[in-house]
């Protein structure tokens, strides 16, 4: 469990039953940007977030884009004082699979101190807690720092619309930090602040055999087999050492520092009980490296989805004309995701057994990032996260991606501060997803203390 929150007037002030009803109602909103059924959905929970920021007194906006909205709020009432702006996404994951869930994915649930809904901790439990932090302060007098929200529907899926939005609205969006929040603390009890985010090249690979789907006895053993030819291909992409194949894929890594090696082994993690965590008996990776390491500091290549063939109940004895598989690809410093995608574009025909033809399909990607942990916003968020946890916080990469932190650097020239208010142990992303409680509270705080500290920066 967390250390529960630190005492003090804005503790005291926290409306907690208020904060969690508000945040139920925007959890029952399914706004799953992937899926064009919920497009309307998605519209609708951008529309809610400029209703409640406009509550508070911010000049707030929806903004169309080409595909899903944009919302922009911003309230400049703290002249000569850091301008913050902060950045989270409303648009959540699929809920497939239902059935995996033990209660509606879209009727949020307390159950053992925990928010269960899709989106509750990625990324509108956390982003909303920044609505919220904003609220606690303006709840005692006026904001201490300048305040830009950006909160976009289509992270999920790539951010395929912010880039063009971010260079259309560069001026309007000018900040001196952008405070973001969308990943995970190292453990409940132990603060976090991120300093780098691994990069992505999401693909798709496509086996076709013949014209048709054919009869197994009529034709096995002499016609193509795309699931077969798919599951060669994928044993190929990867070496018995855990290294990927890709000819050129580690090209240009930049390498991890024996600092950040030792740092990393100094923080109380134990193999056993990650391993346990997830059900799993064995932690199998790339040979050289540990467990922390593999997933903060070292690139990957997993299979998403797999399909092919006859999936309902019984049999039904055929060879699958078709056959495919969602692929991602973990990138870090050194990597670009254009570079990678067309090496493995290149590979996969390669590797493919004869009689099929495949194609690998680009669907996103992002760039890797790493910034520097010396800086006063750094800082100012390392006293914020003794103020509510009651000890320094722990530097920490963390192996997802977030492309549009790279845009941002690009185009907006902005500094980022990560400080994550979820834990892995959420499940982002799958069935049962949750936000705990106490997080969700914390994170208010954690937001509220942010804001004052780069205020006295």
């Amino acid at each position: 469990m967390t250390n529960p929150p630190m005492t003090g007037d804005l503790a005291s002030r926290l409306d907690r039953d208020a904060a969690r009803s508000e945040l139920f109602d925007l959890l029952r909103i399914p706004s799953v940007s992937a899926d064009p059924a919920y497009a309307a959905d998605v519209v609708r929970a951008a529309q809610w977030l400029q209703n409640k920021l406009s509550s508070l007194g911010f000049t707030a906006r929806v903004d169309a884009t080409a595909k899903h909205p944009v919302v922009y709020a911003e309230r400049l009432d703290a002249p000569g004082k850091p301008t913050v702006l902060i950045y989270g996404h409303y648009d959540v994951q699929p809920e497939a699979p239902l059935s995996e869930w033990v209660s509606p994915p879209f009727e949020p649930e307390v159950r053992d101190g925990r928010i269960y809904a899709r989106g509750s901790t990625d990324d509108k439990g956390q982003a909303f807690a920044h609505v919220r932090g904003v609220e606690l302060l303006l709840s005692q007098g006026t904001l201490p720092v300048n305040v830009k929200f950006l909160l976009e529907g289509e992270e999920e899926i790539g951010s395929p619309s912010i880039i063009p939005y971010l260079q259309a609205h560069a001026d309007e969006l000018k900040a001196d930090v952008i405070l973001i929040s969308d990943g995970s603390r190292f453990a409940a009890d132990v603060p976090t602040i991120t300093y780098g985010i691994r990069g992505l090249s999401y693909v798709e690979i496509h086996v076709q055999g013949a014209n048709r789907d054919l009869h197994s006895g009529s034709y096995g053993g002499a016609a193509p087999n795309p699931i077969n030819a798919l599951c060669e291909i994928i044993a190929k992409l990867k070496d018995d050492h855990g290294r990927v194949t890709i000819p050129g894929f580690y090209d240009g890594i930049e390498p991890l520092t024996e600092q950040e090696r030792g740092m990393w082994a100094s923080l109380p993690h134990d193999d056993a009980e990650f391993a346990a965590s997830i059900g799993a008996s064995a932690l199998p990776g790339e040979a050289g490296y540990s467990v922390l390491e593999r997933i903060w500091g070292r690139p990957t290549l997993d299979v998403n989805g797999i399909w092919g063939g006859y999936q309902g109940e019984g049999s039904k004895t055929v060879i699958a004309a078709k056959a495919g598989a969602k692929v991602s690809m973990r990138l870090v410093p050194g990597q670009d995701p254009e570079r990678v995608t067309r090496l493995i574009q290149e590979y996969v025909p390669q590797i493919a057994p004869e009689g099929v033809q495949v194609e690998v399909v680009n669907h996103h990607g992002g760039q890797p990032m790493k910034f520097r942990t010396d800086s006063p916003y750094i800082h100012a968020a390392n006293r914020a996260l003794k103020r509510v946890y009651g000890r320094e916080a722990v530097f920490a990469r963390t192996g997802g991606s977030i492309p549009i932190v790279a845009a941002f650097a690009d185009i907006l020239k902005t500094e980022v501060l990560f400080v994550d208010l979820g834990l892995n142990e959420d499940a982002p992303h799958s069935p049962n997803e949750s936000f705990a409680v106490q997080d969700f509270e914390n994170g208010i705080l954690t937001s509220a203390y942010v804001l004052e500290e780069l205020g006295r920066s």
